[in-house]
């Protein structure tokens, strides 16, 4: 199985904190590191966690009281469903606050480093309440730390995923991993990075599987496609790629997107001025990378050359797991832990960055002062209001020890 690799060097170890499926924990074991734990609450993500990784050991609880053993690094991405833009925004989700178990255990345990992996609505909710959740008792602690805004398609992933990454380095200045690939089909993507090769497309992630089976649990596992109804099948096959439910007729539309589409906000502004309502359902680009895997890829994406929806393990092709990493659970609780996981292609290239610093002189005391070294929320020109509001507050908050000045306003 995944954990059994050969080529397994367990000199550096790692804890997992919020571990669900294992991305994280999989690009961390193939850079060479040894798990010391993994800590989750979702019992579905552990049977998958545990399936996959037979000498890890798993935990089931985590707190701000939580005793972790010691390890070189933490790694971790605390739920992020109370802030996700692909869903309903709930500023009061309990959830939010585990940003700062995660930063508080960080800070007491002291790893020579920590990774932590968000969506990017984490930068903007609550005016940047969540983002000072994680720095302040980081930086307070001596953790020297670069945040940033990535498309993992800049990481050889074949989807735009665009998420927040922050590497932490306790008393020394870490390593931020550099892009490997240009991504493209999405706008702005292109502008950047032109001197690298492309990011892998749709057509190359799923390339050598064969035709989805009718029937659990498919070859290779989760590859298997659901009969569609009469009304499925025609909004299907009217769909060009990239065309979404918005190109349909009317009458083909969800109910619940027609609702969607034709709300009013509060001060009168039409949906569609502030982003419209979501795709509903979208025929996919072969030759680009994929759109972001999310919980309702296999019910929303449709296969760039087939009238049927994307399979489970398209899914996880896509999110860059092997055909061997296998999921427990119905198909909603699997696509849940593959769309919320981090593909282990980009955990594998930031793991090889913090492996390269912990090998390196790099990690020798610099300074005991915390500071952020840079924060890059964008990439691109603009900035939204919310976007705009939270740099403000992270200047104000830690400019004096935002040392590279790399805030991008």
């Amino acid at each position: 199985m995944v954990a059994n690799d050969k080529g397994h060097n367990p000199q550096h170890t790692f804890i997992d904190l919020f571990c669900g499926a294992g991305g994280l924990s999989l690009g961390f074991h193939r850079a060479g590191f040894r798990c010391v734990s993994a800590i989750d609450s979702d019992a579905c993500a552990i049977e998958t966690y545990r399936s996959n990784f037979k000498d890890h050991v798993v935990r089931t609880l985590i707190t701000e009281n939580t005793a972790l053993e010691r390890a070189d690094v933490i790694i971790g991405g605390p739920p992020c469903q109370g802030f996700s833009s692909a869903g309903l925004r709930r500023a009061g989700d309990q959830r939010n606050t585990l940003i700062r178990v995660f930063a508080e255990l960080v800070a007491k345990w002291k790893p020579r480093a920590f990774v932590f992996e968000n969506v990017e609505g984490f930068l903007t909710v609550g005016s940047g309440n969540r983002v000072i959740d994680l720095l302040e008792p980081l930086i307070e602690t001596g953790y020297r730390i670069h945040l940033q805004k990535i498309n993992a398609a800049n990481y050889g992933v074949p989807q735009h995923r665009k998420r927040v990454i922050a590497i932490g380095g306790l008393g020394w200045d870490p390593s931020f991993p550099k892009p490997t690939h240009m991504a493209f089909g999405a706008p702005g993507a292109s502008k950047v990075y032109r001197h690298l090769s492309l990011s892998p497309t749709l057509e190359e992630a799923l390339e050598g599987l064969p035709t989805p089976q009718s029937e659990l649990p498919g070859n290779p596992s989760g590859h298997y496609a659901r009969e569609l109804s009469e009304l499925d099948q025609r909004r299907i096959r009217l769909l060009e790629p990239g065309q979404t439910m918005r190109d349909l007729p009317p009458e083909l539309w969800h109910e619940s997107y027609r609702r969607r589409a034709h709300r009013r906000v509060k001060d009168g502004t039409p949906t569609e001025r502030r982003g419209g309502a979501p795709a509903g359902v979208r025929r996919l680009h072969g030759n680009q990378p994929s759109k972001a895997i999310t919980s309702g890829a296999i019910s929303e994406f449709v296969h760039p050359d087939e009238d049927r929806y994307l399979t489970l393990r398209e899914c996880a092709r896509i999110q860059t797991f092997p055909d061997d990493f296998e999921f427990s659970g119905n198909a909603t609780q699997c696509i849940l832990q593959i769309g919320n996981a981090v593909p282990p292609r980009l955990a594998h290239v930031i793991a090889n960055s913090v492996l390269h610093d912990l090998q390196s002189n790099s990690t020798s005391i610099l300074s005991s002062v915390g500071a952020l070294l840079t924060f890059v929320p964008t990439i691109s020109t603009g900035l939204s209001p919310a976007l705009q509001q939270t740099c403000k507050r992270i200047e104000e908050r830690f400019g004096e020890r935002h040392e590279n000045r790399q805030l991008r306003l």
